[in-house]
């Protein structure tokens, strides 16, 4: 006699195991309904982790954007001209 599982032991009992022909399996059944909401799911509580951070990233691009062309105007460049 062998261990647990190993072939040779002693049958399991209280065990019942189900099975379904292949040809009666639906394997996409349901696929794009549980698509549609789990992506809407793993997004909703994914939001804070990269929304936060886009927009942090965003605002700091249009600051360094409009403070970019605001010194390379004619005022920018007359109020920062004697400065190194």
């Amino acid at each position: 006699m062998g261990p647990w599982g190993a072939l040779g032991s002693l049958p399991q009992k209280g065990i019942t195991s189900y099975a379904l022909a292949p040809n009666r399996q639906n394997p996409m059944a349901g696929a794009m309904n549980a698509a549609v909401f789990n992506t809407f799911r793993r997004t909703r509580h994914q939001i804070l982790y990269w929304g936060l951070p886009l927009l942090i990233g965003y605002e700091t691009m249009q600051w360094a954007i409009e403070r970019n062309e605001f010194l390379n105007s004619k005022e920018g460049r007359a109020m920062y001209e004697g400065q190194d």
